[in-house]
Protein backbone atom coordinates (compact mmCIF):
# COMPACT_ATOMS: atom_id res chain seq x y z
CA UNK A 1 0.00 0.00 0.00
CA UNK A 2 2.86 2.81 1.25
CA UNK A 3 4.83 1.61 -2.58
CA UNK A 4 1.70 2.63 -4.19
CA UNK A 5 0.71 5.99 -1.91
CA UNK A 6 4.68 6.36 -3.22
CA UNK A 7 4.21 5.83 -6.92
CA UNK A 8 1.13 7.99 -6.45
CA UNK A 9 2.91 11.15 -4.91
CA UNK A 10 5.68 11.09 -7.69
CA UNK A 11 3.22 11.17 -10.26
CA UNK A 12 1.79 13.92 -8.76
CA UNK A 13 5.07 15.73 -7.68
CA UNK A 14 5.85 14.98 -11.25
CA UNK A 15 2.75 16.44 -13.24
CA UNK A 16 2.90 19.27 -10.81
CA UNK A 17 6.62 20.51 -11.76
CA UNK A 18 5.37 19.54 -15.64
CA UNK A 19 2.41 21.95 -15.50
CA UNK A 20 4.85 24.72 -13.01
CA UNK A 21 7.53 24.15 -16.11
CA UNK A 22 4.86 24.94 -18.83
CA UNK A 23 3.60 28.21 -16.86
CA UNK A 24 7.07 29.44 -16.59
CA UNK A 25 7.89 28.67 -20.29
CA UNK A 26 4.81 30.88 -21.10
CA UNK A 27 5.99 33.49 -19.44
CA UNK A 28 9.12 33.41 -20.48
CA UNK A 29 7.47 33.49 -24.20
CA UNK A 30 5.65 36.57 -23.27
CA UNK A 31 8.28 38.42 -21.57
CA UNK A 32 10.52 38.58 -24.58
CA UNK A 33 7.30 39.24 -27.02
CA UNK A 34 6.61 41.91 -24.56
CA UNK A 35 10.28 43.30 -24.47
CA UNK A 36 10.93 43.14 -28.57
CA UNK A 37 7.96 45.07 -28.92
CA UNK A 38 8.96 47.72 -26.39
CA UNK A 39 6.03 47.67 -24.31
CA UNK A 40 5.25 48.40 -20.71
CA UNK A 41 2.69 47.93 -17.97
CA UNK A 42 -0.59 50.16 -18.65
CA UNK A 43 -2.05 51.91 -15.05
CA UNK A 44 -3.94 49.29 -13.07
CA UNK A 45 -7.28 49.58 -11.52
CA UNK A 46 -7.46 49.92 -7.88
CA UNK A 47 -8.74 46.48 -6.50
CA UNK A 48 -8.76 45.38 -2.87
CA UNK A 49 -8.76 41.76 -4.00
CA UNK A 50 -5.96 41.49 -6.50
CA UNK A 51 -6.46 38.54 -8.07
CA UNK A 52 -9.85 37.71 -8.33
CA UNK A 53 -11.15 41.47 -8.79
CA UNK A 54 -14.40 40.19 -7.12
CA UNK A 55 -14.91 43.53 -5.56
CA UNK A 56 -14.75 45.17 -9.00
CA UNK A 57 -16.82 42.74 -10.12
CA UNK A 58 -19.63 44.28 -7.12
CA UNK A 59 -19.06 47.31 -7.99
CA UNK A 60 -20.03 47.25 -12.09
CA UNK A 61 -23.01 45.66 -10.86
CA UNK A 62 -24.07 48.08 -7.98
CA UNK A 63 -23.34 50.85 -10.83
CA UNK A 64 -25.48 49.11 -13.45
CA UNK A 65 -28.48 48.54 -11.07
CA UNK A 66 -28.08 52.27 -9.67
CA UNK A 67 -28.06 53.17 -13.65
CA UNK A 68 -24.08 55.05 -13.27
CA UNK A 69 -22.19 52.61 -14.81
CA UNK A 70 -21.18 54.66 -18.01
CA UNK A 71 -21.17 58.21 -16.12
CA UNK A 72 -18.89 56.36 -13.04
CA UNK A 73 -16.64 54.48 -16.23
CA UNK A 74 -16.34 58.22 -17.85
CA UNK A 75 -14.82 59.75 -14.48
CA UNK A 76 -12.48 56.18 -13.65
CA UNK A 77 -11.00 56.82 -17.63
CA UNK A 78 -10.32 60.67 -16.23
CA UNK A 79 -8.89 59.89 -13.46
CA UNK A 80 -6.51 56.71 -14.51
CA UNK A 81 -5.95 57.69 -18.31
CA UNK A 82 -7.29 56.20 -21.23
CA UNK A 83 -6.35 52.74 -20.82
CA UNK A 84 -6.15 50.48 -18.06
CA UNK A 85 -5.96 47.02 -16.45
CA UNK A 86 -7.75 45.11 -13.89
CA UNK A 87 -8.02 41.23 -13.38
CA UNK A 88 -11.28 39.54 -13.13
CA UNK A 89 -11.32 35.44 -12.11
CA UNK A 90 -7.63 35.23 -12.76
CA UNK A 91 -8.17 36.83 -16.70
CA UNK A 92 -6.62 39.97 -17.47
CA UNK A 93 -8.86 42.82 -18.90
CA UNK A 94 -7.81 45.72 -20.57
CA UNK A 95 -10.33 48.53 -20.91
CA UNK A 96 -9.90 51.97 -23.38
CA UNK A 97 -11.04 54.65 -25.37
CA UNK A 98 -7.63 55.32 -27.50
CA UNK A 99 -9.11 55.45 -31.17
CA UNK A 100 -5.37 54.10 -31.46
CA UNK A 101 -6.14 51.08 -29.44
CA UNK A 102 -9.30 50.90 -30.98
CA UNK A 103 -8.64 51.17 -34.44
CA UNK A 104 -5.71 48.00 -33.87
CA UNK A 105 -8.32 45.98 -32.34
CA UNK A 106 -11.03 46.04 -34.72
CA UNK A 107 -9.09 47.12 -37.92
CA UNK A 108 -5.20 46.96 -38.05
CA UNK A 109 -4.78 43.66 -35.75
CA UNK A 110 -8.49 42.17 -36.59
CA UNK A 111 -7.26 38.64 -36.95
CA UNK A 112 -5.37 38.68 -33.51
CA UNK A 113 -9.08 39.28 -31.64
CA UNK A 114 -12.21 37.57 -31.63
CA UNK A 115 -15.58 37.41 -29.88
CA UNK A 116 -14.75 34.90 -27.29
CA UNK A 117 -17.84 33.69 -25.45
CA UNK A 118 -20.17 36.13 -27.17
CA UNK A 119 -21.86 33.49 -28.43
CA UNK A 120 -21.96 31.47 -25.39
CA UNK A 121 -23.97 34.67 -23.84
CA UNK A 122 -25.66 35.64 -26.92
CA UNK A 123 -26.55 32.19 -28.15
CA UNK A 124 -29.54 31.24 -26.35
CA UNK A 125 -31.65 34.05 -28.46
CA UNK A 126 -30.22 34.70 -31.15
CA UNK A 127 -27.79 31.39 -32.44
CA UNK A 128 -25.17 31.19 -35.17
CA UNK A 129 -25.57 35.15 -36.88
CA UNK A 130 -23.52 37.96 -37.85
CA UNK A 131 -23.39 39.22 -34.33
CA UNK A 132 -22.45 36.16 -32.36
CA UNK A 133 -19.96 33.78 -34.28
CA UNK A 134 -16.12 34.58 -36.41
CA UNK A 135 -14.36 33.05 -38.38
CA UNK A 136 -15.80 32.09 -41.67
CA UNK A 137 -19.21 31.24 -40.00
CA UNK A 138 -19.05 35.50 -39.76
CA UNK A 139 -17.96 36.02 -43.18
CA UNK A 140 -20.48 33.79 -44.74
CA UNK A 141 -23.18 35.21 -42.51
CA UNK A 142 -21.67 38.95 -43.28
CA UNK A 143 -21.81 38.02 -47.62
CA UNK A 144 -25.48 36.85 -46.98
CA UNK A 145 -26.79 39.78 -45.40
CA UNK A 146 -25.17 42.74 -46.33
CA UNK A 147 -26.36 42.45 -50.16
CA UNK A 148 -29.83 42.87 -48.14
CA UNK A 149 -28.62 46.82 -47.51
CA UNK A 150 -27.77 47.76 -51.02
CA UNK A 151 -28.85 51.57 -51.69
CA UNK A 152 -31.76 50.02 -53.61
CA UNK A 153 -33.32 48.62 -50.31
CA UNK A 154 -32.19 51.52 -48.09
CA UNK A 155 -33.70 54.04 -50.13
CA UNK A 156 -37.37 52.77 -50.45
CA UNK A 157 -38.95 54.76 -48.08
CA UNK A 158 -42.84 53.31 -48.50
CA UNK A 159 -41.69 50.92 -45.28
CA UNK A 160 -41.18 53.80 -43.08
CA UNK A 161 -44.13 56.04 -44.48
CA UNK A 162 -46.29 52.75 -44.00
CA UNK A 163 -46.29 52.83 -40.33
CA UNK A 164 -46.14 57.02 -39.74
CA UNK A 165 -49.68 57.79 -39.79
CA UNK A 166 -50.27 55.48 -36.87
CA UNK A 167 -47.34 56.67 -35.20
CA UNK A 168 -49.13 59.97 -35.18
CA UNK A 169 -52.58 58.77 -34.43
CA UNK A 170 -51.06 57.95 -31.10
CA UNK A 171 -49.16 61.07 -30.17
CA UNK A 172 -52.09 63.63 -27.94
CA UNK A 173 -52.97 66.55 -29.91
CA UNK A 174 -53.67 68.00 -26.72
CA UNK A 175 -50.38 68.99 -25.79
CA UNK A 176 -50.72 65.69 -22.75
CA UNK A 177 -47.77 64.29 -21.86
CA UNK A 178 -46.86 60.80 -24.13
CA UNK A 179 -43.73 58.71 -24.07
CA UNK A 180 -42.20 58.45 -27.40
CA UNK A 181 -39.54 55.79 -26.32
CA UNK A 182 -42.53 53.38 -25.99
CA UNK A 183 -44.03 54.45 -29.19
CA UNK A 184 -40.62 54.48 -31.03
CA UNK A 185 -40.15 50.48 -30.31
CA UNK A 186 -43.51 49.64 -31.67
CA UNK A 187 -42.69 51.52 -34.88
CA UNK A 188 -39.54 49.88 -35.03
CA UNK A 189 -40.38 46.45 -34.45
CA UNK A 190 -43.58 47.51 -37.08
CA UNK A 191 -41.06 48.62 -40.00
CA UNK A 192 -38.30 45.71 -38.78
CA UNK A 193 -40.20 42.99 -39.40
CA UNK A 194 -42.41 44.58 -42.88
CA UNK A 195 -38.53 44.71 -43.58
CA UNK A 196 -37.57 41.41 -42.69
CA UNK A 197 -40.83 39.71 -42.88
CA UNK A 198 -43.00 41.61 -45.74
CA UNK A 199 -45.25 41.48 -43.11
CA UNK A 200 -45.46 44.34 -40.19
CA UNK A 201 -47.03 42.82 -36.90
CA UNK A 202 -48.81 46.33 -36.44
CA UNK A 203 -48.11 46.99 -33.05
CA UNK A 204 -49.28 50.68 -33.25
CA UNK A 205 -52.38 49.71 -34.88
CA UNK A 206 -53.14 47.01 -31.90
CA UNK A 207 -52.29 50.50 -29.87
CA UNK A 208 -54.80 52.44 -31.74
CA UNK A 209 -57.52 50.14 -31.72
CA UNK A 210 -56.85 49.19 -27.77
CA UNK A 211 -56.50 45.54 -28.60
CA UNK A 212 -53.46 43.55 -27.74
CA UNK A 213 -52.14 40.33 -29.95
CA UNK A 214 -51.88 37.60 -27.63
CA UNK A 215 -49.23 36.27 -29.66
CA UNK A 216 -47.49 38.34 -31.10
CA UNK A 217 -47.35 42.44 -29.26
CA UNK A 218 -47.70 40.56 -25.60
CA UNK A 219 -45.59 37.53 -26.24
CA UNK A 220 -42.88 38.30 -28.52
CA UNK A 221 -42.12 41.96 -27.87
CA UNK A 222 -42.35 41.07 -24.14
CA UNK A 223 -40.35 37.86 -24.78
CA UNK A 224 -37.81 39.78 -26.83
CA UNK A 225 -37.09 42.51 -24.14
CA UNK A 226 -37.00 39.73 -21.44
CA UNK A 227 -34.19 37.65 -23.30
CA UNK A 228 -32.18 40.82 -24.21
CA UNK A 229 -32.04 41.71 -19.97
CA UNK A 230 -31.21 37.88 -19.54
CA UNK A 231 -28.13 38.13 -22.16
CA UNK A 232 -26.98 42.06 -21.01
CA UNK A 233 -26.78 39.72 -17.07
CA UNK A 234 -24.96 37.35 -18.52
CA UNK A 235 -22.59 39.88 -19.73
CA UNK A 236 -21.95 41.74 -17.02
CA UNK A 237 -21.14 38.26 -14.70
CA UNK A 238 -18.23 37.72 -16.75
CA UNK A 239 -16.83 34.51 -16.34
CA UNK A 240 -19.28 33.86 -13.45
CA UNK A 241 -21.92 33.87 -16.09
CA UNK A 242 -21.80 30.30 -16.14
CA UNK A 243 -23.20 29.84 -12.71
CA UNK A 244 -26.24 31.97 -14.14
CA UNK A 245 -29.76 30.33 -15.02
CA UNK A 246 -33.07 31.82 -16.05
CA UNK A 247 -36.17 29.81 -17.20
CA UNK A 248 -38.06 32.32 -17.79
CA UNK A 249 -35.67 33.61 -20.79
CA UNK A 250 -35.55 30.53 -21.95
CA UNK A 251 -39.23 30.55 -22.61
CA UNK A 252 -38.48 34.01 -23.69
CA UNK A 253 -36.62 32.19 -26.62
CA UNK A 254 -38.74 29.82 -26.97
CA UNK A 255 -41.49 31.90 -28.07
CA UNK A 256 -39.42 34.41 -30.24
CA UNK A 257 -37.85 31.54 -32.21
CA UNK A 258 -40.77 30.01 -32.80
CA UNK A 259 -42.48 33.27 -34.31
CA UNK A 260 -39.54 33.44 -36.63
CA UNK A 261 -39.77 30.37 -38.07
CA UNK A 262 -43.16 30.94 -39.36
CA UNK A 263 -42.41 33.70 -41.52
CA UNK A 264 -38.83 31.46 -42.45
CA UNK A 265 -41.22 28.10 -43.48
CA UNK A 266 -43.22 30.99 -45.98
CA UNK A 267 -39.84 31.91 -47.13
CA UNK A 268 -39.02 28.48 -47.82
CA UNK A 269 -42.52 27.95 -49.51
CA UNK A 270 -42.08 30.70 -51.74
CA UNK A 271 -38.68 29.66 -53.02
CA UNK A 272 -39.69 26.48 -53.85
CA UNK A 273 -42.35 28.15 -56.01
CA UNK A 274 -39.49 29.16 -57.90
CA UNK A 275 -40.39 33.25 -56.60
CA UNK A 276 -37.78 35.61 -55.47
CA UNK A 277 -39.98 38.56 -54.10
CA UNK A 278 -43.36 39.17 -52.71
CA UNK A 279 -45.77 40.75 -54.86
CA UNK A 280 -48.17 43.16 -53.46
CA UNK A 281 -50.99 45.33 -54.52
CA UNK A 282 -51.08 48.69 -54.12
CA UNK A 283 -53.45 51.51 -53.15
CA UNK A 284 -54.42 51.34 -56.71
CA UNK A 285 -55.38 47.63 -57.33
CA UNK A 286 -52.17 47.36 -59.26
CA UNK A 287 -49.71 44.44 -58.48
CA UNK A 288 -46.18 45.45 -58.00
CA UNK A 289 -42.28 43.63 -56.86
CA UNK A 290 -41.50 44.79 -53.32
CA UNK A 291 -38.06 43.48 -51.70
CA UNK A 292 -38.37 41.41 -48.69
CA UNK A 293 -35.02 40.41 -46.81
CA UNK A 294 -36.23 36.87 -45.36
CA UNK A 295 -36.77 36.26 -48.93
CA UNK A 296 -33.78 37.38 -50.05
CA UNK A 297 -31.61 34.77 -47.43
CA UNK A 298 -33.97 32.13 -48.33
CA UNK A 299 -32.06 32.09 -52.04
CA UNK A 300 -29.10 31.78 -50.75
CA UNK A 301 -30.05 29.05 -48.52
CA UNK A 302 -32.46 26.49 -47.83
CA UNK A 303 -30.84 25.89 -43.79
CA UNK A 304 -34.04 26.42 -41.93
CA UNK A 305 -32.00 27.32 -38.55
CA UNK A 306 -29.15 29.56 -40.64
CA UNK A 307 -32.07 31.57 -41.66
CA UNK A 308 -33.56 31.64 -38.11
CA UNK A 309 -30.51 33.10 -36.62
CA UNK A 310 -29.52 35.53 -39.12
CA UNK A 311 -33.24 36.62 -38.85
CA UNK A 312 -33.06 37.01 -35.12
CA UNK A 313 -29.68 38.64 -35.51
CA UNK A 314 -30.67 41.31 -37.73
CA UNK A 315 -34.26 42.09 -35.95
CA UNK A 316 -32.59 42.67 -32.79
CA UNK A 317 -30.26 45.65 -34.46
CA UNK A 318 -33.21 46.52 -36.70
CA UNK A 319 -35.77 47.44 -33.96
CA UNK A 320 -33.22 48.32 -30.99
CA UNK A 321 -30.64 50.51 -31.79
CA UNK A 322 -32.79 52.63 -34.42
CA UNK A 323 -35.77 52.74 -31.34
CA UNK A 324 -32.94 53.86 -28.96
CA UNK A 325 -31.37 56.38 -31.12
CA UNK A 326 -34.66 58.45 -31.63
CA UNK A 327 -35.68 58.06 -28.12
CA UNK A 328 -32.20 59.62 -27.14
CA UNK A 329 -32.34 62.25 -29.65
CA UNK A 330 -35.90 63.35 -29.14
CA UNK A 331 -35.45 63.42 -25.53
CA UNK A 332 -32.87 65.94 -26.11
CA UNK A 333 -34.67 68.10 -28.78
CA UNK A 334 -37.01 68.49 -26.28
CA UNK A 335 -34.60 69.92 -23.83
CA UNK A 336 -33.54 72.32 -26.59
CA UNK A 337 -36.72 74.52 -28.00
CA UNK A 338 -33.81 76.25 -30.10
CA UNK A 339 -32.14 73.12 -31.43
CA UNK A 340 -36.06 71.98 -32.44
CA UNK A 341 -37.02 75.42 -34.06
CA UNK A 342 -33.75 75.50 -36.20
CA UNK A 343 -34.44 71.63 -37.64
CA UNK A 344 -37.99 72.54 -38.36
CA UNK A 345 -36.85 75.69 -40.48
CA UNK A 346 -34.62 73.66 -42.66
CA UNK A 347 -37.28 70.62 -42.55
CA UNK A 348 -39.88 73.30 -44.20
CA UNK A 349 -37.85 73.66 -47.08
CA UNK A 350 -39.86 69.83 -48.15
CA UNK A 351 -43.23 72.20 -47.77
CA UNK A 352 -44.92 69.50 -45.86
CA UNK A 353 -44.08 66.16 -48.59
CA UNK A 354 -42.58 63.29 -47.45
CA UNK A 355 -38.95 63.62 -48.22
CA UNK A 356 -37.29 61.26 -50.98
CA UNK A 357 -34.09 59.73 -50.13
CA UNK A 358 -32.10 62.33 -51.84
CA UNK A 359 -33.92 65.75 -50.14
CA UNK A 360 -33.26 63.37 -46.72
CA UNK A 361 -29.58 62.96 -47.59
CA UNK A 362 -29.67 66.65 -48.17
CA UNK A 363 -30.91 68.11 -45.17
CA UNK A 364 -27.44 68.99 -43.18
CA UNK A 365 -29.01 70.25 -40.00
CA UNK A 366 -31.10 66.85 -39.62
CA UNK A 367 -27.58 64.91 -39.94
CA UNK A 368 -26.04 67.25 -37.47
CA UNK A 369 -28.41 66.32 -34.55
CA UNK A 370 -28.37 62.60 -35.78
CA UNK A 371 -24.44 62.68 -35.73
CA UNK A 372 -24.42 64.77 -32.10
CA UNK A 373 -27.14 61.96 -30.09
CA UNK A 374 -24.71 59.09 -31.32
CA UNK A 375 -21.76 60.77 -30.12
CA UNK A 376 -23.33 61.67 -26.86
CA UNK A 377 -25.44 58.52 -26.16
CA UNK A 378 -23.72 56.46 -28.90
CA UNK A 379 -26.44 53.16 -28.91
CA UNK A 380 -23.67 50.65 -28.43
CA UNK A 381 -21.81 52.28 -25.60
CA UNK A 382 -18.71 49.66 -25.59
CA UNK A 383 -18.08 46.66 -26.44
CA UNK A 384 -15.07 43.54 -26.09
CA UNK A 385 -12.98 41.44 -28.06
CA UNK A 386 -10.91 38.36 -26.80
CA UNK A 387 -7.25 38.37 -27.77
CA UNK A 388 -6.70 35.01 -30.17
CA UNK A 389 -2.91 35.57 -29.46
CA UNK A 390 -0.16 37.50 -27.66
CA UNK A 391 -0.55 40.79 -29.00
CA UNK A 392 0.04 44.67 -28.69
CA UNK A 393 -1.44 47.81 -28.47
CA UNK A 394 -0.14 50.65 -29.68
CA UNK A 395 -0.43 52.73 -26.52
CA UNK A 396 -1.62 53.08 -23.28
CA UNK A 397 1.30 52.19 -21.35
CA UNK A 398 4.89 53.64 -19.35
CA UNK A 399 3.84 56.93 -17.27
CA UNK A 400 2.69 58.61 -20.15
CA UNK A 401 0.27 56.35 -21.15
CA UNK A 402 1.95 56.23 -24.67
CA UNK A 403 3.82 53.18 -24.79
CA UNK A 404 2.96 50.22 -26.73
CA UNK A 405 1.30 47.77 -24.09
CA UNK A 406 1.73 44.16 -24.02
CA UNK A 407 -1.92 42.27 -24.09
CA UNK A 408 -1.60 38.19 -23.41
CA UNK A 409 -3.58 35.94 -25.47
CA UNK A 410 -6.88 35.19 -23.71
CA UNK A 411 -7.08 38.81 -22.48
CA UNK A 412 -10.62 40.43 -22.51
CA UNK A 413 -10.43 43.88 -24.26
CA UNK A 414 -13.18 46.47 -23.93
CA UNK A 415 -13.43 49.84 -25.84
CA UNK A 416 -15.62 52.44 -24.52
CA UNK A 417 -17.52 54.39 -27.54
CA UNK A 418 -19.25 56.29 -25.23
CA UNK A 419 -16.27 57.75 -23.02
CA UNK A 420 -14.20 58.37 -26.16
CA UNK A 421 -17.25 60.20 -27.53
CA UNK A 422 -17.15 62.55 -24.42
CA UNK A 423 -13.02 63.48 -24.35
CA UNK A 424 -12.61 67.11 -24.58
CA UNK A 425 -9.39 66.70 -26.28
CA UNK A 426 -11.30 65.76 -29.07
CA UNK A 427 -14.68 67.26 -29.30
CA UNK A 428 -13.69 70.69 -26.89
CA UNK A 429 -14.47 71.93 -23.59
CA UNK A 430 -18.63 71.03 -24.35
CA UNK A 431 -18.23 67.60 -24.99
CA UNK A 432 -20.96 66.80 -22.20
CA UNK A 433 -23.35 69.05 -24.18
CA UNK A 434 -25.69 68.27 -27.29
CA UNK A 435 -24.60 71.19 -29.71
CA UNK A 436 -25.25 70.10 -33.10
CA UNK A 437 -23.61 73.04 -34.80
CA UNK A 438 -19.79 70.78 -33.71
CA UNK A 439 -20.55 68.87 -37.03
CA UNK A 440 -20.50 71.75 -38.88
CA UNK A 441 -16.28 71.62 -38.31
CA UNK A 442 -15.94 68.01 -37.50
CA UNK A 443 -14.40 65.55 -39.66
CA UNK A 444 -13.90 62.11 -37.27
CA UNK A 445 -12.21 59.58 -37.73
CA UNK A 446 -11.39 56.27 -35.07
CA UNK A 447 -13.01 58.82 -32.63
CA UNK A 448 -16.44 58.76 -33.90
CA UNK A 449 -17.74 54.65 -33.57
CA UNK A 450 -21.28 54.99 -33.64
CA UNK A 451 -21.65 51.94 -35.67
CA UNK A 452 -18.60 49.59 -34.67
CA UNK A 453 -15.47 50.34 -37.49
CA UNK A 454 -13.38 48.03 -39.84
CA UNK A 455 -14.43 44.14 -41.21
CA UNK A 456 -17.52 44.08 -39.01
CA UNK A 457 -18.52 47.54 -39.19
CA UNK A 458 -22.62 47.58 -39.53
CA UNK A 459 -23.76 46.43 -42.51
CA UNK A 460 -27.35 48.60 -41.54
CA UNK A 461 -25.59 52.01 -40.55
CA UNK A 462 -27.53 53.35 -43.46
CA UNK A 463 -30.87 51.59 -43.04
CA UNK A 464 -30.83 52.79 -39.51
CA UNK A 465 -29.97 56.60 -40.15
CA UNK A 466 -32.67 56.56 -42.70
CA UNK A 467 -34.80 55.63 -40.79
CA UNK A 468 -34.50 57.31 -37.68
CA UNK A 469 -33.55 60.66 -40.10
CA UNK A 470 -37.06 60.04 -42.10
CA UNK A 471 -39.58 59.49 -38.12
CA UNK A 472 -37.39 62.86 -37.16
CA UNK A 473 -38.46 64.93 -40.45
CA UNK A 474 -42.30 63.70 -40.50
CA UNK A 475 -42.72 64.36 -36.97
CA UNK A 476 -40.74 68.11 -37.48
CA UNK A 477 -43.17 68.50 -40.21
CA UNK A 478 -46.44 67.32 -38.28
CA UNK A 479 -45.73 69.49 -34.54
CA UNK A 480 -44.68 72.76 -34.23
CA UNK A 481 -43.91 72.10 -30.61
CA UNK A 482 -41.76 69.73 -28.46
CA UNK A 483 -41.58 70.30 -24.82
CA UNK A 484 -40.09 68.11 -22.34
CA UNK A 485 -41.83 66.91 -19.61
CA UNK A 486 -39.26 65.35 -17.86
CA UNK A 487 -37.60 67.41 -15.12
CA UNK A 488 -34.31 65.41 -14.89
CA UNK A 489 -31.48 64.70 -16.67
CA UNK A 490 -30.82 62.27 -19.19
CA UNK A 491 -30.07 58.77 -17.44
CA UNK A 492 -28.63 55.68 -18.84
CA UNK A 493 -30.77 52.16 -19.31
CA UNK A 494 -28.61 49.86 -20.21
CA UNK A 495 -29.39 46.50 -21.73
CA UNK A 496 -27.68 45.17 -25.29
CA UNK A 497 -28.40 49.30 -26.41
CA UNK A 498 -28.68 52.16 -24.69
CA UNK A 499 -31.84 54.43 -23.98
CA UNK A 500 -33.37 56.56 -21.74
CA UNK A 501 -34.17 55.26 -18.18
CA UNK A 502 -37.46 57.26 -18.02
CA UNK A 503 -38.18 56.98 -20.97
CA UNK A 504 -39.11 60.01 -23.27
CA UNK A 505 -41.95 61.98 -22.21
CA UNK A 506 -42.94 64.87 -23.93
CA UNK A 507 -45.63 67.12 -25.33
CA UNK A 508 -46.31 67.81 -28.88
CA UNK A 509 -48.31 70.80 -30.22
CA UNK A 510 -49.34 71.76 -33.76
Amino acid sequence: MSSQYSVSLIAGAIAVFIYALSVLRRRWTQYRFAREHNCQDPTWMPSKDPIFGLDNLYVTIQNVKEHKFLERGLARFNELGNTMATRRLFQTIIITRDPQNIKTILSLRFKDYGLGQRFKTFGSLLGHGIFTTDGEHWAQSRAMIRPNFVREQVADLAVFEAQMADLIELIPKDGSTVDLQDLFFSYTIDSATEFLFGQSVESLKKRRSGGRDAFFENDFASAFNYAQHAIATRIRLGPLFRFYRDRKAEQCNRVCHALVEQFVDKALEVRAQGLDEKTLEDGDGEKKQRYVFLHGLAQQTGDRRRIRDEVMNVLLAGRDTTASLLSNLFFMLAKHPRIWAKLRDEVASLNGRPPTYEQLRNLTYVKYCLNESLRLHPVVPGNARFANTDTVLPVGGGPDGQSPIFVPKGAIVTYSVWSMHRREDFYGPDANEFRPERWADLRPGWEYLPFNGGPRICVGQQYALTEAGYVTVRLAQQFAVLESRDPGPWEENLTLTLCSRNGTKVSLRN
